[in-house]
C-alpha cells in the first residue's frame, strides 16, 4: 500500500514487510496492467511535438512500477530525450531502484536525479531554492496518505506540470477494504506514519476545492488473507502487521481490539470465493490535467 514513510520512511525491516506484501498482494501486477491500459494513449497526447519529456516520481520505492512507466515512454518516443527525478524517503528502497536502473539496458539511458527525502522536505527544498523544474508526468502511487496536507501537496505538484502534463495518483478506493479497516480504527491505527488515512473520496475532494479538472480509473484487485484469519501462521502475521501498520500485529493491541480487527476483516472487507477469504484492495488511479 505504501512506498514512502513520514520522517523515517522504510528502512530495514519496513522495508522486507513492504517487499513481502507486495509479493503476496499482487499489487503492482494490478497497478501495472491498469497503466498498460491507459498510459500509451495519455503519453502520445502528453509527448506530441516536445523535443524531450521530463518525469517526475515522488514516493516511488524500489522503482518497480516506474521502470514501466518509463519504459513504456521509451517505447513511444524512442528518439526523444527523457529525464527522470526521483522522491523518496527511503535510502534502502532508493539503492534498490538504482540497482534496478544498473541492470536494465533501456533505464541507463535515461539521466536520474535522486532526492532521497520525504515529499516535504522535496517541496521545502525547491521553494527555497526556487528551482521550478516542470515536468510533463508525474506521478504519486500509494504515498498520498503521508504527506502532511493533502490539498497543498496536490496544488504544489500540479503547478510544476508543463503544457499538456499529467499528475497522477494513485490511491486506495473509498469504503474499500483499506478504507474500512483504517477508518474503522482510526484511533489505533493512525498512531504512526500515517495520522489520517485518506482514500480515493478525500483526493477528489479536494481536486474539487481546487476546481481541477481530473478523470478516475478504476484498478480492481484483491488479495488472499485466509492466512491471517487463522492464527499461529507467520504469512498471516505479517500480513497483519503490514496491513495494521504495526511491528507486531498479535503483540500490538488488546485481544478485544484484535478480535474486533479480524472480524471486520472477515466481515467487512473482504469477499469469499472457493473458500479463501479475498481482501478487497481495489484502487484508483486519478489523472488530473494541468
Amino acid at each position: 500500500m505504501a512506498a514512502e514513510a513520514q520522517h523515517t520512511c522504510y528502512e530495514g525491516d519496513s522495508v522486507h514487510n513492504f517487499q513481502f506484501y507486495l509479493e503476496h498482494s499482487g499489487e503492482h501486477k494490478a497497478i501495472v496492467q491498469c497503466l498498460n491500459n491507459i498510459l500509451a494513449g495519455e503519453f502520445k497526447r502528453i509527448g506530441e511535438g516536445k523535443s524531450s519529456l521530463d518525469v517526475l516520481g515522488i514516493g516511488s520505492g524500489a522503482g518497480e512500477v516506474d521502470a514501466q512507466i518509463l519504459t513504456l515512454l521509451q517505447s513511444i518516443f524512442p528518439a526523444v530525450p527523457i529525464t527522470a527525478d526521483i522522491v523518496d524517503g527511503s535510502s534502502e528502497l532508493s539503492d534498490n531502484f538504482k540497482a534496478l536502473v544498473a541492470k536494465t539496458a533501456s533505464l541507463q539511458k535515461i539521466p536520474f536525479g535522486w532526492h532521497i527525502m520525504t515529499s516535504e522536505d522535496y517541496v521545502k527544498q525547491v521553494k527555497v531554492k526556487g528551482d521550478m523544474k516542470k515536468f510533463d508526468f508525474i506521478h504519486m502511487i500509494q504515498m498520498i496518505y503521508y504527506v502532511e496536507n493533502l490539498c497543498e501537496t496536490i496544488k504544489f505538484y500540479h503547478s510544476l506540470l508543463k503544457a499538456n502534463g499529467r499528475l497522477m495518483i494513485i490511491i486506495e478506493t473509498a469504503k474499500g477494504g483499506w478504507d474500512t479497516l483504517w477508518k474503522t480504527y482510526r484511533k489505533e491505527l493512525c498512531v504512526g506514519a500515517i495520522k489520517e488515512f485518506r482514500s480515493s473520496a478525500e483526493v477528489i475532494a479536494c481536486l474539487e476545492s481546487l476546481c481541477l479538472k481530473y478523470e478516475v480509473h478504476s484498478v480492481p484487485n484483491t488479495f488472499d488473507i485466509t492466512e491471517c484469519l487463522n492464527p499461529g501462521g507467520s504469512t498471516g502475521e505479517r500480513l497483519l502487521s503490514f496491513m495494521t501498520g504495526s511491528d507486531k500485529f498479535h503483540q500490538s493491541f488488546t485481544p478485544e481490539i484484535r478480535d474486533g480487527m479480524l472480524d471486520l476483516l472477515r466481515k467487512k472487507c473482504s469477499t469469499v470465493k472457493d473458500g479463501k477469504v479475498l481482501f478487497i484492495s481495489n484502487m484508483s488511479c486519478i489523472l488530473v490535467h494541468p
